[in-house]
């Protein structure tokens, strides 16, 4: 592996479906001290690669490739190869439900770029093609239930951090109502708990504000639930870590995701924080209307 006067260059591969936020994620890798560049053609990779190693300025690069690059196919796993026999290098894959960028292009009113009039056909053709490349990523973020500010913060968060070499965990609350979250490597189910949302009282406020969570917190099932997970995140998470895992995402799940999960998740994070692992809260559900 070459060295970089500050260490091996490290590269992250930006990757996925068009419309699941690359740029957006190319942005926050940018804010966070990355020297980005987006839509390289395969063949210029390496040559952008080594002229960056050679840069003193430049000790972590991150490149954006979709599929507008007409090599992509072909040519991905070989320019990849490559690289890894000489260079620190991670692929990050982004996709979305069929829901979510069928929206987006909506939104946006942007062509898609295999350019089909039936947008449909256009994601699956995509999706199906991109397959390959989806296997050997070394993460793939579903951003179906993320705002742009939620995904650069995910990367800024993570990629920040990530130079303590310690693993980011992710902590999500969602709904069960809404789809339980694909990227989640351990979920918790919380509806056993008693439900604020039949507390007239309580109904309107969010699991993160302080009625709704002294109520959860002080409820016996969740104190008794609580001191069971603890132990169980104390023994995996360092194994996680010592196997290594960058990132580990545990969703903490109720009905609808707004009161008894958020406020559970507040709580996780309280506690994993004063061990000083790197924490980053993701509530899913919380702004969806109840």
């Amino acid at each position: 592996m070459k060295t970089h006067k500050n260490g091996p260059l490290s590269i992250i591969i930006l990757t996925g479906l068009s419309g699941s936020g690359k740029t957006v994620a190319l942005n926050a890798f940018e804010d966070s001290g990355f020297f980005c560049v987006d839509n390289l053609p395969l063949t210029l990779i390496g040559t952008f690669v080594n002229l960056s190693n050679k840069t003193p300025t430049i000790s972590k690069i991150a490149i954006g490739i979709d599929i507008r690059e007409k090599k992509l196919l072909t040519d991905f796993s070989i320019a990849v190869s490559a690289l890894r026999k000489k260079y620190k290098l991670e692929i990050i894959f982004l996709e979305a439900n069929d829901a979510a960028l069928t929206r987006r292009f909506k939104e946006t009113r942007r062509p898609h770029p295999l350019g089909y009039k039936d947008l449909n056909k256009a994601l699956r053709k995509e999706a199906k093609a991109l397959s390959p490349i989806r296997q050997e990523s070394n993460l793939v973020i579903d951003t179906s239930a993320l705002s742009p500010h939620d995904l650069r913060k995910f990367i800024t968060e993570s990629y920040l951090k990530k130079d303590t070499k310690k693993m980011t965990v992710s902590l999500m609350s969602f709904g069960y109502k809404y789809g339980v979250p694909p990227e989640a490597d351990l979920m918790f189910d919380v509806r056993f708990l008693p439900n604020p949302y039949f507390i007239e009282k309580l109904k309107a406020f969010p699991g993160t504000s302080p009625k709704v969570r002294n109520f959860v917190l002080s409820q016996k099932d969740t104190i008794k639930f609580l001191d069971k997970l603890y132990p169980l995140l104390n023994y995996i998470i360092p194994r996680y870590e010592h196997e290594g895992k960058n990132y580990l995402t545990i969703g903490i799940g109720c009905t609808g995701g707004r009161h008894r999960s958020p406020a559970i998740v507040q709580e996780i994070e309280k506690t994993l924080k004063k061990k000083k692992l790197n924490t980053n809260v993701i509530h899913r559900d919380l702004d969806i209307a109840s």
